[in-house]
Formats: C-alpha cells, sequence, structure tokens
C-alpha cells in the first residue's frame, strides 16, 4: 500500500482501521478504504498514521513472516490466511519465508504417460466449461500413507459453487484431516490473488521441510490476476512473479518431504500462446492438457497425452520403482496413438476403403484406447500396474512385429501374459 503520512509518503504498509498493526495478518478489520485514515506499528517499532492513496506493494513491513504450525491442517483459511471455519486462531509453531519414485494419482493417462515425480511442478492446462476442477481433485489420491501426506490447496477468484465442490468433495473422501485450504472468491479484492499462492506455499514448505511431509498443492486459477497493463494486459513482471511462485517446489538434502504444485489454469479462447500459459510452460516441467474434443465424447477425463508432458517421468519410471517396461509400454501407446491419429485424418479425406488393415488396427487401438485407457469414473482409481496392464492389453491389438518401440526381452515376458482371455 502507499500512505500519505503525516511526514511525507510511506510505501509498505497494509492499512488497518485505525488501531496499532504490526503486519499485514494484524488488526481487526480485512481491509482498509482509499482515503481512510489508519495508524500501523512497523516492525521496528516506529509508529505511523496516514491516509491510503493506492495499492503498490508490501516493503517495509513483516510481510516475509506468515504464522504456520501443523494444525492447519484440516482447515479452512481466507485469501490472507485468516481462518473462516469458526476455528480457533493460528498459534504458530514456526515462521518461515514467504525425485527417484513417482507419485501414483490413479489417473491412467498421468501415471502411465505423464508420471509425476514428487517435487515436480506440472501444470493442468484447460478451458473454461471443460472439468478441470474434478481432475484436480481426482489426483490427490497419491500412493502415501494419510500421516505422512497433505494437501495445500489455494483458489484465487473462484465463485462459491467451486469453493463448496472442493471443500465438501475433500470431506466426502475423508481426506479433509490433512487438508488445508485457502481461499480467494470472486467478490474479494484482486490484489489479495497476488499473496494467496504465496501464503499456500509457505505453509506447503513448512509442512514438507519442517514436517516431513509430502504436500500436494493446487493452485486454481492461475489466470485470475488484474494488475498494471503491461504485455496483453498483464505486467511486464510476469515471468519473474510465477517464478516466485512455481519455483517453491521441490526436495530439500536431508529432509524426506517434498512439495509437489500442481496449478491449474484456463486458457482464454483454449490460446495456450496467452501470456500465463506461455510463460508457465517455459517455468514448469511439463503440463497437462484437458481437451475440449474429448469432452464433447463424454471422456472423462478428457486428458490429450499427445500435447501432454512431464519432463522428470524419466526419473521416476522403471525397475524399482514403478516397473521395468514402464517406459516401454508408454512410449509405444504414444507411437500408436500418434499414428492413429494421422490414420484418422487420412479416413476423413479418402474414406474408410482406401486403408490397408494396418490402419485399421490403428484405428481400432485409438478408439479402445480413449474408452478404455484414458476413460474411468471420477471415483475410480487405478494403480500403476492395472494402468499398464491396460495399456499391455491395447498393445495385443497388433502383432509383435509392429511394437517396434518395444525391446523383444520385454515382450517376451509381457505380451503373451492373459493371452488366452484376448
Amino acid at each position: 500500500m502507499v500512505l500519505r503520512a503525516m511526514r511525507g509518503i510511506v510505501k509498505g504498509a497494509t492499512p488497518e482501521p485505525p488501531v496499532p498493526t504490526s503486519g499485514p495478518l494484524a488488526g481487526s478489520r480485512e481491509q482498509a478504504l482509499a482515503a481512510e485514515i489508519v495508524h500501523l506499528t512497523l516492525p521496528d517499532g516506529t509508529k505511523r498514521s496516514g491516509q491510503v492513496l493506492e495499492v503498490s506493494g508490501t516493503s517495509g513491513i513483516d510481510a516475509k513472516k506468515t504464522s504456520l504450525f501443523e494444525d492447519m491442517l484440516h482447515r479452512v483459511f481466507n485469501r490472507s490466511g485468516k481462518p473462516i471455519d469458526r476455528g480457533p486462531v493460528v498459534l504458530a509453531e514456526d515462521f518461515l519465508d514467504i525425485m527417484e519414485e513417482m507419485i501414483q494419482t490413479g489417473v491412467s493417462a498421468i501415471d502411465g504417460m505423464n508420471s509425476i515425480a514428487p517435487g515436480q511442478k506440472i501444470p493442468i492446462f484447460s478451458t473454461a466449461g471443460l472439468p478441470h476442477n474434478e481432475i484436480a481433485a481426482q489426483i490427490y489420491v497419491v500412493d502415501y500413507s494419510e500421516e505422512n501426506f497433505a494437501i495445500v490447496f489455494a483458489a484465487m477468484g473462484v465463485n462459491m459453487e467451486t469453493a463448496r465442490f472442493f471443500k465438501s468433495d475433500f470431506e466426502e473422501n475423508g481426506s479433509m484431516d490433512n487438508v488445508c485450504l485457502f481461499l480467494n472468491l470472486v467478490n474479494d479484492p484482486t490484489i489479495e490473488r497476488i499473496i494467496t499462492p504465496r501464503l499456500a506455499l509457505t505453509t506447503a514448505k513448512f509442512l514438507a521441510h519442517q514436517c516431513e511431509k509430502h504436500v500436494l498443492v493446487i493452485l486454481t486459477d492461475m489466470t485470475v490476476r488484474e494488475e498494471v497493463p503491461g504485455r496483453r494486459g498483464f505486467p511486464g513482471y510476469m515471468y519473474t512473479d510465477l517464478a516466485t511462485i512455481y519455483e517453491r517446489t521441490g526436495r530439500v538434502e536431508g529432509r524426506n518431504g517434498s512439495i509437489t504444485q500442481i496449478p491449474i489454469l484456463t486458457m482464454p479462447n483454449s490460446d495456450i500462446t496467452h501470456p500465463i500459459p506461455d510463460l508457465t510452460g517455459h517455468i514448469t516441467e511439463g503440463q497437462i492438457y484437458v481437451d475440449r474434443q474429448l469432452h464433447n465424447r463424454q471422456i472423462y477425463p478428457p486428458i490429450n497425452v499427445l500435447p501432454s508432458l512431464s519432463r522428470l517421468m524419466k526419473s521416476a519410471i522403471g525397475e524399482g520403482m514403478t516397473r521395468k517396461d514402464h517406459a516401454d509400454v508408454s512410449n509405444q501407446l504414444y507411437a500408436c496413438c500418434a499414428i492413429g491419429k494421422d490414420v484418422q485424418a487420412m479416413k476423413a479425406v479418402v474414406g474408410e476403403e482406401a486403408l490397408t488393415s494396418d490402419d485399421l488396427l490403428y484405428l481400432e487401438f485409438l478408439q479402445k484406447f480413449e474408452r478404455n485407457f484414458i476413460a474411468q469414473g471420477p471415483y475410480e482409481n487405478h494403480t500403476v500396474y492395472e494402468t499398464l496392464d491396460i495399456g499391455w492389453q491395447l498393445l495385443r491389438i497388433f502383432p509383435k512385429e509392429m511394437l517396434n518401440r518395444i525391446p523383444q526381452g520385454t515382450l517376451s515376458e509381457f505380451y503373451p501374459r492373459d493371452a488366452a482371455k484376448h
């Protein structure tokens, strides 16, 4: 905030009503209005009085300190970190500044072909009207013990329906005891959407590195922000600003915990070159692409695996972590899916009569791949072994000679399995 003080301009204070304050989270009211007179106490004890002129930052006050304690799990907070669930206030245990295994999400399209490693940052690219919230809620099924796993969920600019959906979904699935929610609703100040994800990540950092938990951070919606116009209506410092959010993930040597981040981005008009998805793709380690065409064909989750990517997948799968055939199955599924898409496009031009027998196999594979591999119920959880077995069932559509992405030794071991059923 910028204040008109009694002795000049004071920058860096979050205004409060005319009572002493000591930081952005103190005081008896959520916010002060423009032109309102406020009194505040800076961290060094200096007392200032002033008038609110504009919103511009928090330099000069103790904005880097957020009170944290492990009992923040099973709690709901507003965009500024204040409890809104009628529970007790936060009694801090600590104050903090604002990959050789796989996270099993239970979603075959992710576990099988875009595996997520602990500490990875991988966004969900979606469009308005698609079930990205349902996918994010489904992803929290992780193969860690409840005592060692936590979810930090931050919502920026969402309506009450979305906030209610996540809260009720967590409660119905019995995971609310391991969830901490931060909510900035659509009718809350837009400027506070900048600090909400940082509060969530500060909490995640404490749970991961102090309590040694594996923390999954879900942020929605990263595209909702309004600041000083710059590139296409966004500030010029946005790349650096997004990096300060996305880079607060990973693991720390000597600690067992990790922070895995899944931000949700709705692309305006399905434009992947929009500034926020574009810059996000440069910073993060892949993306999960939610496709409208799959959604229109009643396929859930409508994850298009071809534009999706997980850059840390290689270090999170294989013998000793998932199964030794995981990488080979994934590569072959990608190849068959890509060829099937090409054949599908060719069929629209020349007709099915002009296709070869091999082309017809790829069309059959593509249809069953969408219906049997990608599609699953919203509460259906596939283990990674079940996912790989489904993949092998689809690959048996082809004769061995056409599976040229899988080594002969792996084919000999896995291809004949359950052959009598197919």
